[in-house]
C-alpha cells in the first residue's frame, strides 16, 4: 500500500476514534447489569465525553480534514494514483462528514449544541446523490472531477463543523449570536446549489445511461 492509500486509511480508521468521544455512551450501556462492576466508571467515562469530548473529537476532525486533498496530491505528483486510492478517498471524505453530522444531531438532542436532522439529511442525501451521480458516469466510461463550488462546499462543511463542535467557540467568547448555526445554514445553501450545478453541468451523463437503455 503506497503513501497516498495509507493516508486516506487513517482517515477512515479516525472516524471511529472521533466518534467514541463526541457520542456519549447509550444509557442501557452505562446501566446494563452485566456491567455493574464499572458503572461507576462508565458514568465518568460519559461525563467527560458530554463535556470535552466535543472539543477531543474537533482536534481529531481537524486533523482528518486536513488530510482530504494531500492524499490525492502526494498520487498525482508522485504518480501513484491507484484503483484503491480511487475507491477509498471519496469513502473517507463521506465517512468523516457524515459521521460528523450524525454525531452532533445526537448532541444537539443531549446539550442544545449541534445540528439538526435536517441539517444533517440534507448534507448526507446531496453526498450520496452525487456518489450515485459519479457511479453511473464510472460506468459510462466517464470521469467527473470536482468542480470549483464543490471545493467551496467542502471547506464550508468543514468549518461549519468545527465550530458547532466547539459549541460556537471562539465566537461565544465575544458573542451571543449562534455564528454555528449560521455557519451551517450557509454550509447547506452552497451544499445543495453545488450538488445542482454538478449534475447540471454534466447531465448529459444522464442522456447517455437514458440512450443505452
Amino acid at each position: 500500500m503506497n503513501l497516498p492509500n495509507k493516508i486516506t486509511l487513517g482517515r477512515i480508521l479516525l472516524v471511529p476514534v472521533f466518534m467514541f468521544f463526541v457520542v456519549p455512551i447509550p444509557d442501557w450501556v452505562v446501566k446494563s447489569s452485566m456491567l455493574g462492576f464499572m458503572h461507576n466508571q462508565l458514568e465518568a467515562l460519559n461525563d467527560f465525553i458530554i463535556n470535552y469530548g466535543n472539543f477531543i473529537g474537533a482536534v481529531i476532525f481537524i486533523i482528518a480534514s486536513s488530510t482530504d486533498g494531500v492524499d490525492g496530491h502526494i498520487a498525482r505528483k508522485r504518480n501513484m494514483i491507484t484503483k484503491l486510492g480511487i475507491f477509498l478517498d471519496p469513502i473517507a471524505d463521506k465517512l468523516l462528514t457524515a459521521a460528523a453530522l450524525i454525531a452532533l444531531v445526537q448532541r444537539y438532542e443531549l446539550t442544545g449544541h449541534g445540528v439538526s436532522s435536517w441539517t444533517a439529511m440534507i448534507i448526507i442525501s446531496r453526498e450520496l446523490i452525487i456518489t450515485g451521480f459519479r457511479l453511473v458516469a464510472a460506468g459510462e466510461g466517464l470521469v467527473l472531477s470536482a468542480s470549483k463550488l464543490g471545493k467551496l462546499k467542502t471547506a464550508t462543511q468543514m468549518v461549519a463543523i468545527t465550530v458547532s463542535l466547539l459549541n460556537n467557540l471562539p465566537f461565544s467568547l465575544f458573542t451571543n449570536i449562534a455564528v454555528d448555526r449560521y455557519l451551517m445554514f450557509i454550509a447547506v445553501i452552497i451544499t445543495v446549489y453545488s450538488g445542482y450545478d454538478y449534475i447540471a453541468k454534466n447531465r448529459q451523463v444522464l442522456r447517455t445511461g437514458n440512450e443505452g437503455r
